[in-house]
């Protein structure tokens, strides 16, 4: 069994900042790429951020400059760094990582945290 624990989320300002954290336990050989995705009401989910174990990065647009992804292999955690946000930012925002068990197992998994909300208004 393979948890994520989401913690960060919150009520903040227009232009405020908030730092999403989520770390994953349990049975877990490796860990190749931790992502953050947000669905606010009636749209859909949309991808934020990820990052691989080579700590590559890519951004949605719409964050670009405002957002930074990283990860503490070590503790098996990622964060989602919230900057200068707007109230288009307002979603419940979900961890999601890929990885493998064990090295046998087949194609990895994907194992999705249970959702944090980010409601930014004044």
């Amino acid at each position: 069994q393979v948890q994520l624990v989401e913690s960060g989320g919150g009520l903040v300002q227009p232009g405020g900042s908030l730092r999403l954290s989520c770390a994953a336990s349990g049975t877990i050989f490796t860990i190749y790429v931790m992502r953050w995705y947000r669905q606010a009401p009636g749209k859909q989910r949309e991808l934020v951020a990820a990052i691989t174990s080579g700590d590559t990065t890519n951004y949605a647009d719409s964050v670009k400059g405002r957002f930074t992804i990283s990860r503490d292999n070590a503790q098996n955690t990622v964060d989602l760094q919230m900057n200068s946000l707007k109230p288009e930012d307002t979603a419940v925002y979900y961890c999601n990582v890929e990885l493998k068990m064990t090295l046998a197992a087949w194609v990895p998994v994907q194992v999705w945290g249970q959702g944090t909300q980010v409601t930014v208004s004044s």
